[in-house]
């Protein structure tokens, strides 16, 4: 399953460094984590998970597979976007492709690195994106509703649907509100995904912060975290330069320059993992002895699809599951140990499927 998650932000904010500096450090680090760049501007990252080396030092795996995450560096937007300034185009097309936004927001004073607009003010710098994203969407859907409702007029029922939908975000946008918060029904969600709105997809803010700053944050980044918190999205603060200069050392050094400036972890951990949350997305494990492997599902996934994550010949052939919970798995040392305290489940069609469960199917060919 490939979830993309668009890093974006306007010039001189950091974007290009924290996307390097992804980058680096998945080159950088051991196996675990591996990265790939699949083009120059796109990178499959590692999700950096704990539970997955546990699991694996119990069972004695001789190799460790993490679940994944896609970033993509998005062209640099500017004001005027999207009527096709600077790389408007471009920019509006690649984030169109994406699940989600990782919107890298300026927290920092720089008398050498020139802002934009003259003046460190991040919310303005997110009113400017949301903006420019709202105004595509807006522009999108008056050139495509009302031909669906003269279709619907005319008793095309899906496309009477389609146009009330499209209305109903229509409302928003010229409200200047974001078309996610249009209100849907469960059945008109895939319909609603189908119309490729920018300003419909999760935003996650990535708060870029001096190196003073790694640890608590400033008053800026606290702006954007209350400003997300309102919207019912995430902010993490990281420092792009830190974040590279970490990148660059080896892992037996990066303990000790971490203590240094007080972080527990490298910020480009917790922005992975925000991502990964973000879209909604759980981890449910395969292990034994060759390998533990972590895979992606989303919230709310039945046990067959899970295991047609894995292979869809397991879907087909699904017959059961061997399942055991993280802790209990972690508790009982393994398979056998969690057997004897009665914590393996055998669990059918209908069981939905767990964060950190370990899995094992059964199916036929």
């Amino acid at each position: 399953m490939g979830f993309k998650c668009g890093i974006v932000g306007l010039p001189n904010v950091g974007k290009s460094t924290l996307f390097n500096a992804l980058t680096q450090t998945s080159a950088a680090q051991a196996a675990n984590y591996p990265f790939c760049t699949i083009e120059p501007n796109v990178g499959d990252v590692g999700v950096p998970d704990p539970r997955l080396d546990v699991l694996a030092s119990i069972a004695g795996s001789q190799q460790i597979i993490p679940t994944r995450l896609t970033f993509v560096d998005i062209a640099g937007l500017v004001k005027g976007a999207s009527k096709g300034e600077g790389l408007g185009n471009q920019f509006l097309a690649n984030i169109r492709e994406t699940d989600a936004i990782a919107h890298v927001v300026r927290c920092f004073e720089d008398g050498d690195i020139t802002h934009v607009s003259g003046k460190i003010d991040p919310l303005s710098d997110i009113e400017v994106i949301e903006t420019e994203l709202m105004l595509a969407d807006l522009d999108a859907l008056e050139k495509r509703q009302p031909a669906a409702e003269k279709k619907g007029k005319q008793g095309d029922k899906d496309q009477k649907e389609l146009a009330d939908l499209m209305m109903r975000a229509l409302v928003l946008l010229r409200e200047g509100k974001p078309a996610r918060i249009t209100e849907r029904t469960a059945d008109e969600e895939k319909i609603f995904q189908g119309l490729g709105l920018l300003s419909s997809k999760p935003v996650l803010y990535v708060c870029n912060v001096e190196e003073g700053a790694a640890d608590k944050g400033n008053e800026f980044s606290e702006r954007v975290k209350a400003f997300a918190k309102s919207e019912g999205n995430v902010a993490v603060v990281v420092s792009a330069k830190i974040e590279s200069e970490i990148a660059l050392m080896a892992q037996s050094d990066q303990k000790d320059f971490l203590d240094a400036v007080g972080l527990a972890e490298p910020g480009l951990n917790r922005v992975i993992r925000a991502g990964y949350e973000l879209l909604g997305l759980f981890t449910y494990f395969t292990v034994g002895p060759k390998e533990a492997r972590a895979w992606t599902i989303t919230q709310g996934t039945k046990a067959p699809a899970a295991a047609g994550v894995i292979h869809t010949d397991f879907e087909k052939g699904f017959i059961r599951s061997e399942t055991i919970a993280y802790d209990d798995y972690v508790a009982g040392n393994g398979e056998a140990g969690s057997k004897l305290a009665g914590k393996f489940r055998l669990e059918g069609k209908e069981y939905v499927v767990a964060d950190g469960d370990v899995m094992h199917f059964r199916f036929n060919t």
